[in-house]
């Protein structure tokens, strides 16, 4: 049986805006399966980009629990929860997030130097990530040299530097032309069925989320229907 790399139980985001109180999660409860493709859908306001947050580990629930890896996230230390982060997320966002004064290369060992890795060992790595991205050429290129794709694919390099287990992906086609957005879903595709990432894709576009196994549905802060895509594989 696949295990359950993210679970969420009874899991409620709530905001409080003066002395009023917003809920944008009710009680989510969901399991995440190591190895799976899912994509979390839903209109503005659905409770996405807060589900996104709690997923990430950026944030921790008002009530319920959430695991990664069978850790209790909110039983965690920041500095544990940040090392179980760095060490298991890969983040791939619409407005990439690259430092502008530095290069792709420099831009995606930055993780490493997070995680304390040597700088010989993170140099090598961030080579090899780049090859695989397809930009070992504009290594040292910076942002404002590359097109929309290319910082997308570096964002996209820096997110799997540290080899991580899951990549959450939040609309990462938002600001990409139709033609290179396939690009990077393709490669997304590529991680998942090659090389055992579990993606977890955030997004509005039901035509993305076709390419999902797993679906879930928000609506108002709550899952209204889960559903697996059994074409997929």
């Amino acid at each position: 049986m696949t295990d359950s790399i993210m679970k969420m139980q009874d899991v409620w985001k709530i905001y409080k805006m003066g002395a009023v109180e917003v809920p944008a999660l009710r009680g989510v409860t969901v399991e995440i399966k190591t190895g799976d493709f899912v994509a979390i859908i839903g209109a503005s306001g659905s409770g996405k980009s807060t589900m996104m947050n709690l997923i990430g580990c950026l944030d921790i629930p008002s009530h319920g629990s959430i695991f990664l890896k069978s850790q209790d996230i909110s039983k965690l230390s920041e500095s544990d929860l940040s090392s179980l982060r760095g060490k298991t997320i890969g983040f791939i966002f619409q407005q990439y997030n690259l430092i502008q004064s530095m290069t792709a290369f420099e831009n995606v060992m930055l993780p490493l130097e997070f995680l304390e890795y040597n700088d010989r060992k993170a140099a090598a790595r961030a080579r090899e990530i780049l090859k695989l991205v397809g930009l070992e050429d504009k290594m040292h290129h910076r942002p404002t040299q590359l097109s929309g794709g290319q910082q997308q694919r570096v964002s996209i390099a820096r997110s799997l530097v540290s080899d991580p287990e899951i990549i959450l992906a939040d609309e990462p086609t938002g600001a990409l032309d139709s033609v290179t957005g396939k690009e990077v879903l393709n490669m997304l595709q590529k991680l998942w069925k090659e090389h055992g990432k579990t993606i977890i894709l955030v997004t509005h576009d039901l035509n993305l989320a076709k390419l999902a196994q797993t679906t879930i549905e928000l609506k108002d802060g709550e899952i209204m229907r889960i559903s697996q895509n059994h074409e997929v594989n």
